[in-house]
């Protein structure tokens, strides 16, 4: 992402907004992990060149709109502040009129860990107050091993966990775990998921990068 600089802040981690509901604790467990195996000056590079993308709304509050599961990795292992790449000022709006244009814009996603639309109210404060939802962790590892390709579009990966939501019953246990996965990156090639960003058909990419 480039950025012009006069638009990039640095704030507390702390002090940011979700823009959703729910994130994958295990993605975000893994990616903690991830975290501790790097070298301290891969962790200052990574963290100088990952900036957040928000919009500063109301009362001059910070709401990112990407990068969720980071951001609470990142909480979680003592990091204090990160670097934000303001995408727009909406401060001057009313909470109602805010939340409304954030919709607009595709940069919010008010939607429960069953995939129901909830109120923008419903949205936590705090990105640790996020609520499980194991099909997005489902849905990231799935990207991970190849099942479908990273994407522009926003929240494409709940897409993806809806669709696998609809279809799997994922088991609390480590062998339900993998099974499930098993048969989501066989369901993310079938042809019945070809209207979902980033489907690569029955081969699969050649690899599952992801950001």
């Amino acid at each position: 992402m480039d950025a012009d600089s006069s638009r990039l802040v640095t704030e507390t981690i702390k002090q940011l907004h979700p823009t959703q509901i729910t994130v994958g604790v295990i993605a975000v467990k893994a990616k903690i992990a991830r975290w501790r195996q790097m070298p301290a000056g891969k962790r200052k590079a990574c963290l100088a060149s990952h900036w957040f993308p928000a919009v500063k709304g109301p009362d001059g509050a910070y709401y990112i709109t990407d990068r969720h599961h980071t951001g609470l990795a990142l909480q979680r292992s003592d990091v204090k502040k990160v670097q934000l790449v303001v995408l727009k000022d909406l401060s001057g709006l009313e909470p109602d009129a805010f939340w409304m244009a954030m919709d607009h814009h595709d940069w919010v996603h008010p939607y429960d860990a069953k995939g129901r639309r909830e109120a923008f109210s419903r949205i936590p404060e705090r990105l640790e107050d996020l609520v499980d939802d194991p099909y997005r962790s489902l849905a990231d590892h799935v990207q991970k091993l190849g099942g479908y390709a990273q994407t522009g579009m926003p929240y494409a990966e709940f897409l993806w966990a809806d669709f696998f939501r609809n279809r799997l019953h994922i088991q609390t246990t480590r062998a339900g775990w993998e099974n499930a996965t098993a048969a989501a990156v066989a369901l993310a090639r079938e042809e019945r998921a070809r209207c979902l960003p980033g489907w690569c058909g029955a081969e699969g990419p050649s690899d599952g990068k992801h950001r």
